[in-house]
């Protein structure tokens, strides 16, 4: 469930991982990697926070296709 801060609705780790399809290690890789950039936002809890806009760009990654020749 999203929360609302400041009418501002942020998904948490979980729920980002159920919404993209990818398991928590490639959410965390990806983060390392700078897919979103070098921002990261947390409540205060210290809970990482993301926005739909983050979901979007997560899921265009994870819906990306590498094309690989293969040598024959």
């Amino acid at each position: 469930m999203p929360t609302i801060i400041d009418e501002i609705e942020y998904f948490r780790t979980a729920e980002v991982q159920r919404l993209v399809g990818i398991s928590r290690n490639t959410l965390f890789n990806w983060l390392k990697e700078g897919v979103l950039g070098k921002y990261e936002l947390r409540d205060r809890h210290g809970w990482r926070l993301f926005t739909q806009v983050d979901i979007e760009i997560l899921q265009k990654k994870a819906n990306h296709v590498n094309i690989v020749r293969s040598a024959r």
